[in-house]
């Protein structure tokens, strides 16, 4: 199956995946939105046997048959560390002036 990759331009390294003859105008309202204007990243060949970053072919296959798209959003962060910080990361070796 070819697949048209499309760039979201408001939000980075989000992206949406539809079959080549997909109907833009079909889209739910929020992707429409988040999509416009429409810049398209590339165009694959979609197998089941196709290796993606994020997912195999064959679960991409899946989501272009039902719901029609595949929406592929930036990957989640590491938890920022905390505001205190453990005590051991404060604790030094004093230097040889110091004993």
């Amino acid at each position: 199956m070819l697949c048209t990759v499309l760039k979201s331009t408001k939000k980075p390294d989000t992206y949406l995946y539809l079959p080549k003859d997909a109907d833009f105008d079909a889209l739910p309202e929020s992707l429409q939105v988040l999509f416009t204007p429409q810049q398209t990243a590339m165009t694959l060949h979609i197998t089941a046997e196709k290796k993606l970053a994020r997912l195999s072919g064959a679960e991409l296959l899946e989501h272009l048959a039902e719901p029609g798209y595949y929406l592929q959003l930036p990957p989640a962060h590491d938890a920022p560390l905390p505001a205190a910080a453990p005590d051991y990361l404060h604790s030094r070796t004093p230097s040889k002036d110091e004993e």
